[in-house]
């Protein structure tokens, strides 16, 4: 899967967080707790739905390195990639 597949799905999975979300005015390098105004349980929420999304385990201790759209896009893609070789 590719990192603009992966990109275009996470932004999906996030629009079903957070409806009002405009994907054509998303930072892709800003926090997305910041740009969007979630509080942690639509984080919570936003990670259990990537889970759903892409099958990939994301603990608690990782869930800060999940802030913005490049980085759940470079998480997901590593998580992936480990999980094909495996």
């Amino acid at each position: 899967m590719s990192n603009d597949e992966i990109r275009d799905r996470v932004i999906k999975t996030l629009s079903g967080i957070v409806p009002e979300l405009d994907a054509a005015t998303l930072k892709l390098a800003k926090s997305l707790r910041d740009q969007l105004d979630i509080d942690s349980m639509d984080f919570l929420n936003f990670l259990i739905a990537l889970h759903e999304e892409f099958g990939v385990d994301v603990p608690e201790a990782d869930a800060p390195k999940l802030g913005t759209i490049d980085a759940c896009v470079s998480y997901l893609e590593q998580a992936l990639r480990q999980r094909t070789q495996a």
